[in-house]
């Protein structure tokens, strides 16, 4: 028996055993912190030269055997400690939606009351021709684009068993969508709500993504606080040409959603939904009699893949009610 390879074994053996521990450790931590990725690549780096220097030499043994289990095993730290730091960076992102959720919360809304006697004659004249608009309504809110969106023909066509109304409006922002919402919208009490913002917020977003979820945050809190059982959804913004920064608009606005409990619909996926499709199971649904109310994802994709696939200019004061 070779005692110096028995000897060797013994040592890599010890070492070794700290290594499983520490794989263990590190999964269950479930964080990169405390954890010194140079150090295992020197460790690695011990090994692979060990390895080298055996085979050099023509010593292919059990202690050769050892030196791989061990370098395995240590290896295995590594895709621990990617795995840790992208949970650590979704953990930091939440905690920084978190935060701006407490810093807003203190924040007290107060809805101006006073009557607006700017209104010019046509403007009271057209508003008496226009239909009274239902309660418990979904509502489309977004911005310029978004009144393109025909609601009151796409909700006849595919058989919306609930009203809705487009209530988009031209360069709407984060930064005014609260007060857009308490003077135009609040007191029709929506039971629904599709938000599709960000395309007039880059700026914003840019200089100040905290101030950005902010805005988000405080939108959304204030719909829960006036009716907890309203139906939310997060509409992704149009990123047809892989901009960065709207790319890291959206993962903001994905981050709120699930931070928030509401739905995320993504845009991305607008150019795979089939309206004709869709327009058929409608039909077949209607003609069963079920009444079950189109969850807010199925009236996002037929109304943005109507967006994506009919870019058609249409009169906006036509598609407000459905």
């Amino acid at each position: 028996m070779n005692f110096a390879h028995l000897f060797e074994a013994s040592m890599l053996i010890c070492f070794g055993f700290s290594w499983p521990l520490n794989v263990i450790k590190a999964y269950k931590a479930r964080t990169a912190k405390g954890t010194s990725l140079p150090f295992i690549i020197l460790i690695i780096t011990g090994y692979i030269a060990g390895i080298t220097a055996k085979i050099i030499n023509g010593q292919f043994n059990y202690v050769l055997a050892v030196y791989f289990i061990n370098l395995a095993i240590v290896m295995m730290n590594i895709f621990i400690y990617i795995r840790n730091k992208s949970l650590d960076r979704k953990a930091a992102l939440a905690n920084e939606l978190k935060v701006s959720k407490i810093n807003i919360k203190g924040i007290e809304v107060k809805e101006d009351v006073m009557t607006n006697y700017t209104n010019s004659l046509d403007e009271l004249i057209n508003r008496k021709s226009q239909p009274v608009e239902k309660k418990n309504a979904v509502i489309l809110l977004g911005g310029t684009k978004d009144m393109d969106i025909p609601v009151a023909n796409l909700a006849k066509d595919f058989n919306f068993n609930f009203p809705i109304y487009n209530k988009s409006e031209k360069n709407l922002s984060v930064s005014s969508i609260l007060d857009f919402y308490l003077n135009k919208i609040e007191a029709s009490k929506p039971e629904g709500i599709l938000i599709h913002l960000g395309e007039n917020d880059t700026s914003l977003f840019t200089s100040d993504p905290s101030n950005f979820d902010n805005y988000y945050l405080n939108f959304i809190e204030y719909i829960k606080n006036a009716n907890k059982n309203c139906r939310i959804a997060l509409v992704s913004v149009d990123n047809q040409n892989n901009d960065k920064t709207l790319k890291l608009m959206n993962a903001h606005i994905k981050a709120i959603a699930e931070a928030e409990k509401v739905s995320y619909i993504s845009l991305e996926n607008a150019k795979l939904w089939n309206p004709e499709a869709t327009k058929a199971a409608s039909e077949f649904a209607y003609n069963m009699g079920l009444k079950i109310r189109k969850p807010l994802r199925d009236v996002a994709e037929i109304l943005y893949s109507y967006a994506y696939n009919n870019a058609v200019e249409v009169d906006h004061s036509a598609n407000k009610t459905a």
